[in-house]
């Protein structure tokens, strides 16, 4: 059986668009993206699913928390469930965040930090490294990602030559789905389906 590793933020762990802030909710198991590519692949994948809301590439949160910085967790994870025949990698979301000011380049080059880590460790077969789609200002999240729409834009590019750089698989994540407007960060329901689907594909053709 191969194993598959989904190491990501909010939208890996399954939190719905927000309508207020403080709400802890999260999409069932049929709906999040890991488990519906999970069913896709079939019997012969093992599926983990390793979301944390907030997570980042590679920076400590000053208000969140440095366990939100995804390079102090990652090797650990992988140790866990080695091998991983394939390591997907979806964040960067969390780095547009206001408070860190960080253009499209410098969040690639976190993204790419993580490939070089997983690579190092010998544990980990393949690689993905999915961009998520382009943040928009909306809702109760427009303040904390201030300026991010803008950020964003160019983060597709950016990553896709990391994974050039690093010889790892990508994925636009927003050539098949977008934030959804009521918060501008989160995927609704449907969007999981479809990412879930298009991930399939994907990491069966690894």
């Amino acid at each position: 059986m191969k194993t598959v590793l989904c190491f990501g933020d909010s939208n890996t762990y399954g939190t719905p668009p927000l309508a207020q802030l403080g709400i802890e909710a999260r999409h069932g198991a049929d709906t999040r993206w890991p488990r519906i590519m999970a069913a896709e692949l079939g019997t012969d994948w093992h599926v983990v699913e390793e979301g944390q809301p907030g997570r980042t590439t590679v920076l400590d949160d000053p208000i969140e928390g440095e366990h939100r910085n995804g390079l102090r967790v990652l090797r650990a994870l992988i140790e866990s469930h080695r091998p991983v025949d394939v390591l997907v990698i979806m964040l960067g979301t969390n780095d547009c965040k206001q408070r860190f000011g960080l253009g499209p380049q410098d969040i690639s080059f976190g993204a790419g930090r993580l490939v070089q880590l997983a690579q190092a460790t010998g544990f980990v077969d393949k690689i993905m490294l999915v961009c998520p789609p382009k943040v928009l200002e909306r809702g109760v999240l427009a303040e904390m990602f201030a300026g991010a729409e803008a950020r964003s834009a160019g983060l597709a590019e950016a990553m896709r030559q990391q994974a050039q750089t690093w010889g790892t698989g990508f994925f636009d994540a927003g050539s098949v789905i977008a934030s959804d407007p009521l918060d501008g960060v989160h995927f609704g329901a449907a969007a999981h389906g479809v990412l879930g689907l298009a991930m399939a594909r994907k990491v069966a053709a690894l």
